[in-house]
């Protein structure tokens, strides 16, 4: 069975796709600033999920699995509203949420996917 990995570096690939189940890292905003809120770190994560989904050829309609972390469970709701508004009706995935400390102080969310490839 081929494993193929999508934007390898030396520590880790964006995605690695084996047996029709793409399994995408962990996302964090791109664009972070001090002010930057939790809801606008979600939006830039969904769209290089988009992305790296597409990539992979895969679609947000194909999740299986997403695993988010927050640095602070008290922005639950504000993550809540930007996955809400991208997540397809219908086509929601299993989720964990959980409180996490992550990588940096600029860094509020984080998000990990599963998802199927193909149609």
């Amino acid at each position: 069975m081929t494993i193929t990995r999508f934007e390898t570096g030396p520590r880790m690939s964006q995605a690695v796709v084996h047996n029709g189940t793409a399994y995408l890292a962990g996302q964090v905003a791109d664009n972070v600033s001090n002010d930057e809120g939790v809801e606008a770190q979600t939006k830039d994560i969904l769209a290089q999920i988009d992305a790296l989904l597409g990539s992979v050829g895969s679609d947000k309609t194909r999740l299986l699995s997403a695993t988010i972390y927050l640095a602070d469970m008290s922005t639950f709701a504000e993550m809540n509203r930007a996955w809400d508004g991208w997540v397809a009706a219908g086509h929601t995935p299993a989720r964990a949420t959980v409180e996490a400390k992550l990588a940096g102080p600029q860094y509020k969310v984080e998000i990990s996917i599963i998802a199927a490839i193909g149609a």
